[in-house]
Formats: structure tokens, sequence, C-alpha cells
């Protein structure tokens, strides 16, 4: 029986992982410059977290949750990050260690979802959450941060669009404006908008059905419902945006589908990746720290999807999925075999990527399989160099080569690249 990986899954292969990997130092970088820290939690969670921090009757919830029965525990694997983060700033009181904590967090979550491009079951997210302040301009550092991560990765061709909830007694003002305005549409509607309506109305804007879609284009929109002092912090957090350079879009509809939300909204999308189009969101949730037990504080996150950026990025990082190898050796005989041995742990340990061919054939063979390795150079040890204490060292981008004496091919190696 052939096995496969589940539906919805994906295996990243060695030609693959480096293109992760540069996007994942590179976010690492740029996170420890804006003062963020690495937070790890772990992928299962107790599925009560996420019916409280997300919401009831969030798509999430209702539908996409793997859930774990063991006895008297249910658990779930983590669908998003935020409450994970956030339960961990609660339970070890973290609040007590900095006024302000900047927290980056990279892994995989998982919902259930129906798969498609650029949309799958188990998927990756990296982002940052800034615990402990409703300062405005601690938004458009948030948004920024994330711009300049997406920029930084080779991306520039993507639309940043904005928009405030206002606080609590905003939303449910926007929340019965909302259904008033959907009720005469009802009929017209999906199945499944029919049913949010009631449930969480605010997931009605993000449907994708084409008829939804314009029901809610069609619909007159004012922010008559935010009140003076969220008005106040929208404004200043577009100021702040303008100051940073940060170019945007106001939209009125975009309000995130998760019950956590108030204040700023974000979204990030990119025309590359077609009718999946959004490499990431974020937002405020002033409230969720005191809903899961802790103090009252400010806080705002967002999260980039790292298969949505591959896509995105798929004919720039060509070059990335390359194995970088500085030195492949090639042995002729046993006895230059175990030379090779130490001449291979030399460069490795003065920083020299390099690997050993430890199979038989010709020697023309043997220069394909160092040609699939993208290797910048190849040494051939035979018994003539050994005598020497030498070895031929050819490049192979320019199809040349040269004796080296062994003593000196760190040095060597190291000059040419």
């Amino acid at each position: 029986m052939l096995f496969k990986s589940p539906r919805g899954t994906k295996d990243i292969l060695p030609q693959e992982s480096s293109k992760w990997q540069t996007i994942e130092s590179k976010a690492r970088k740029i996170f420890s410059l804006f003062g963020f820290e690495e937070i790890r939690t772990p992928l299962i969670e107790d599925a009560k977290l996420f019916a409280r921090s997300l919401g009831d009757f969030t798509d999430i919830v209702q539908k996409q949750m793997f859930l774990i029965k063991r006895e008297t525990d249910t658990f779930v694997l983590r669908p998003e990050a935020t409450a994970s983060i956030v339960r961990a700033y609660v339970e070890h009181d973290l609040y007590n260690i900095s006024n302000v904590c900047k927290f980056y967090y990279m892994g995989p979550m998982f919902r259930a979802e129906r798969p498609q491009k650029g949309r799958l079951r188990q998927f990756h997210h990296f982002g940052a959450e800034a615990i402990g302040s409703a300062n405005p301009f601690l938004d458009a550092e948030l948004i920024y941060l994330a711009t300049r991560i997406i920029f930084e990765l080779g991306l520039s061709d993507f639309e940043v669009v904005v928009n405030t909830l206002g606080c609590q007694s905003d939303k449910k003002k926007m929340s019965v404006n909302l259904k008033e305005k959907l009720m005469p549409h009802k009929k017209s509607l999906c199945e499944d908008c029919v049913s949010r309506i009631d449930k969480n109305v605010f997931r009605v804007l993000d449907c994708k059905n084409p008829q939804c879609k314009d029901i809610i284009m069609s619909l007159s929109w004012a922010q008559a419902h935010i009140c003076e002092d969220c008005h106040k912090h929208f404004e200043s957090v577009l100021a702040a945006l303008d100051t940073l350079g940060v170019r945007y879009k106001i939209d009125p509809l975009l309000v995130r589908g998760l019950d956590y939300y108030t204040r700023t909204v974000f979204e990030i999308s990119s025309k590359e990746l077609g009718a999946q189009d959004a490499l990431g969101a974020g937002g405020r949730y002033d409230n969720l720290v005191e809903e899961l037990g802790g103090p009252s504080r400010g806080s705002i996150g967002f999260a980039l999807g790292v298969e949505r950026l591959l896509l995105a990025l798929s004919a720039k990082t060509e070059e990335a999925s390359k194995t970088l190898l500085d030195c492949y050796i090639i042995p002729l005989g046993e006895a230059a075999l175990k030379k090779s041995l130490s001449v291979l742990n030399d460069l490795r340990m003065s920083g020299v990527p390099s690997d050993l061919d430890y199979l038989d054939g010709s020697l023309k063979a043997r220069l394909r399989r160092a040609d699939k390795k993208n290797a910048k150079f190849c040494l051939i040890i035979g018994d003539n160099e050994l005598a020497k204490c030498t070895g031929i060292l050819k490049n192979m981008s320019q199809s040349t080569q040269e004796e080296v004496l062994l003593a000196e091919l760190v040095n060597k190696i190291k000059a040419k690249v």
C-alpha cells in the first residue's frame, strides 16, 4: 500500500526547504530589529480557549477546528496563534516582567477547510503580537513591520487595507446597523450568510459567494457608529502610517471575522495570488487579555502566511531553492576516500559548506552528481594527488581547474567564494 500525506497537507522537501529558511531568517532579523522576542506555544490547546477568544459562532470554531478527545479532555490543534500567546502571557504573569511585551512566532496552524491553492489544512504562519499598550502609534508600527517584512522578502506589488471597528460598544452598533441593511436582501444571500446574520453578522462581509459580494458592495456605508475616542485613535494611526511612508486604502467593510478584534484592523493582499489574495492580516484586540483572566491590556498583532508568500514569490525565489555547496569532494580510490574524510571535516569546521561523493562510478557521472548538488567547486583526489598532498579544484560554473595544496584548500575556496 502506498501511503500519501493527508489531504490538505504538504511535505516540505529539501529542494523547497531552503526557500522557507530564507523567509524565516529574514523575518527573524527584522523582528529582532523591531525589538520583538520569539515565543513558542504548544500545537495543542484546550478547545475552550478558542471558543472563548474567537467566538462560538465563528467559522473556525463551528467548522474548522481539529478536535482531539482524551477521556474528559478536549484539545484542539491550534487554528491560529494569538489566543495561544495571550494564554501564555496570562498564565506566566508576563505583564509583571514588562509593561509592553513584544513577541514573534513561527509555526504550523490547522484548520479543517476545503483544500485549495493557497489554503491548506496544515499551513504556516509567522507573526507578531505587542501586548500592553493602546497607543495608536503601536498600531502603525505593527502594520509597518508587516509591510517591511514583505518588502524585504522581495514583494513590492501588494496592497494594505485598513479600517476601524471601534470599541465593543461601537461594534454592537455596527452589528445592528449591518443586520438592518442585510435583512431586505436575506432571500438572495447564500445559506451560510443567512445563518451568519443571526450568529455572526460580520462574517457575511467575508463571503466569497459572488451574489453575496454584490449585495455587500451595494450597501451604503458610513462610520457614524464609531465613537469620538475611536475615531481619534484611527486618525492617529493613519497619520503615523503617513509618517512611516506606508501606502494604504481605507475600507469601511473590512472587519475581520474574529470576535476579539477591536479598533484597528488591516489586511495585506497581493494580485499574484488570485482569489485567495491575502498575504496576511491583523488588528487590535484590547479586551482579550482581560477576557482570558489577565489585567486590562491594549494589544495588537498580525500573522503572515508562509505558503501565500511563497506563492507570490515563486518566480523570484527559484534560486533560493538550490542547495548551496561550496565544495563537493570526489575521491578516486580507497586511500583517497580516507584522506577525503579529514579534508571534508577541515572544510566544515572552517565554515565551508561541503559534501563528499560516497558512490562509485565514472568521473563523468560523479561530476554530474556534483552539478546536481549545485556545488560551486569540485575537489578531485586520486593517487597522484595523494602523493603530492594536493587535489584538483574544479570551478563548476567556469569549467576551469587548478591543482591546489590540501593545506591551502580552505583559504583558496574562501578567497573564491
